[in-house]
């Protein structure tokens, strides 16, 4: 069996003892070895090396036995790589919080892989006739690097596109698959004969085009609940052996949402192994509500009626993330349908607004941990009580950054004043919505708003408060 060191400071000991006693049936042997450091947070690659003797043998009395693995807290900064190396056993990171620590070797037991996807991602540019061709490759560029596979150009009713060959022709030679869309036949047809890939949509009544230009196209019905005109339509282009994508269009909320579900599963019913495509522009544009849960529901749907495609918007402010959101959604629920298992425990993605898990420790966990405390850092942390902040001073507890403040005496250091009061604001945000809150961390927000990755291969820059000479310099958490 696998013999496991975690290397922790001593205010996180007992927790991380309390932690790993609590996994039934753990598939290791293990040992928690505090390195003689207060703050595990602070550890670092050159501080593990000049503190742990090599080979990591197991203390306490009886045979030695080496350690198989050492994981080092989930904020460890340095060169893990050259830990490795040096003690001849794999070093790695373990999650930001200790209690993280089941779900961790849980996940890691799974390997679930978000690579893989099915789905391809149409992103419309709306307004193209309006933009010119420059902007449209800046803006095809970000819908890439958000997800999108695929750059479809909207055209609009009753506005001239006399650039619309030239856009196609450029976004082509960027390397971009192309799609035009709209209900002008004209517009399809100069669309095709400029390049384009796809042509959004076709009807029954100018599958003609189909026949003009190489271009694949999405085939609707006349209006939605005309079933039998789509129907007809994929069954002309199967026989003259054409690809295609079938759209049975889905409609919002309350105008019919729930019938068009049951569209597309005829649709596939009818034709087994005919491509689908699936419009969501219609539910997240048009629905004032969190974008995210909406997309993970439908591709959802869209896995287990196994679409092709899915063509998405980015038009209004609360539809801003679509396209990354979809991108998310894709991986997470295809690989739910491949595992035959819950789209749980694979990625918090796409959890933008609260946490399954916000609250790690409980109120007397930290009420343990701030007894410990000699050094006048504060430490904040939050509980379902509320936020906790603690030093030698003592603990205090309040619900707002405001209820706080007076508690802290800063009022003669600016400095430090303002870091409290941007954790304080942060660990309220959190502690109100049921969010996860790490001390001296942007919260997370999932795919809802980008986040720089951080390398913890290197060192970060000294904070404010660790610049000025002050007594009350804070600290990070256990």
């Amino acid at each position: 069996m696998e013999h496991i060191v975690f290397l922790t400071g001593r205010l996180a000991q007992a927790s991380l003892t309390r932690v790993l006693a609590g996994i039934e049936a753990a598939p290791f042997t293990w040992e928690v070895r505090e390195i003689g450091l207060q703050v595990a947070a602070l550890m670092t690659a050159d501080l593990i090396r000049r503190r742990v003797a090599a080979p990591v043998l197991s203390e306490g009395e009886g045979e030695k036995r080496r350690a198989d693995r050492i994981i080092v807290p989930g904020r460890c900064r340095g060169d893990v790589e050259a830990l490795s190396l040096h003690y001849g056993v794999p070093v790695e990171r373990g999650p930001q919080e200790l209690k993280d620590l089941p779900r961790h070797f849980n996940r890691a037991a799974q390997h679930i892989d978000l690579d893989e996807y099915q789905v391809a991602i149409f992103a419309e540019i709306v307004d193209a006739p309006r933009l010119s061709v420059t902007q449209i490759i800046e803006r095809a560029q970000r819908l890439a690097a958000d997800g999108a596979n695929v750059i479809d150009l909207g055209c609009l009713p009753e506005t001239r596109f006399d650039h619309l060959a030239e856009s196609v022709q450029a976004l082509k030679a960027s390397g971009f698959q192309v799609s035009v869309d709209s209900s002008d036949s004209k517009e399809l047809l100069r669309g095709g004969k400029a390049g384009a890939d796809y042509l959004l949509s076709l009807t029954l009544d100018n599958l003609w085009i189909a026949d003009e230009v190489a271009a694949t196209p999405v085939l609707i019905p006349r209006v939605p609940a005309d079933e039998d005109s789509l129907y007809e339509a994929v069954a002309q282009m199967q026989r003259r052996g054409r690809a295609f994508l079938a759209d049975s269009i889905l409609d919002p909320i309350p105008f019919g949402l729930t019938a068009s579900i049951v569209r597309y599963h005829r649709l596939r019913t009818r034709f087994p192994d005919a491509p689908i495509m699936l419009g969501v522009g219609n539910l997240t544009e048009l629905t004032e509500a969190d974008t995210s849960g909406i997309n993970a529901v439908l591709f959802g749907i869209a896995a287990e009626l196994d679409v092709a495609a899915v063509l998405t918007t980015q038009v209004s402010q609360h539809a801003r993330r679509a396209v990354c959101e979809a991108d998310w959604a894709r991986r997470i629920m295809h690989a739910a349908a491949q595992h035959g298992t819950l789209p749980k425990g694979m990625s918090d993605a796409l959890m933008t607004v609260h946490a399954k898990h916000p609250f790690p420790d409980t109120p007397e966990e930290i009420g343990e941990i701030a007894a410990q405390v000699r050094d006048p850092n504060f430490r904040v942390q939050i509980s379902p009580l509320g936020l906790h902040v603690y030093n030698r001073d003592g603990l205090r507890l309040g619900q707002g950054a405001f209820e706080l403040w007076p508690q802290l005496k800063l009022h003669d250091d600016a400095d430090h004043a303002f870091y409290m009061g941007v954790e304080l604001a942060r660990a309220e945000i959190a502690w109100q919505l049921g969010k996860r809150y790490v001390q001296d961390q942007p919260l997370d927000w999932g795919c809802a708003a980008p986040r720089a990755a951080e390398d913890l291969a290197r060192w970060c820059a000294p904070g404010t408060t660790m610049k000025t000479p002050t007594n009350n310099a804070a600290e990070p958490g256990p």
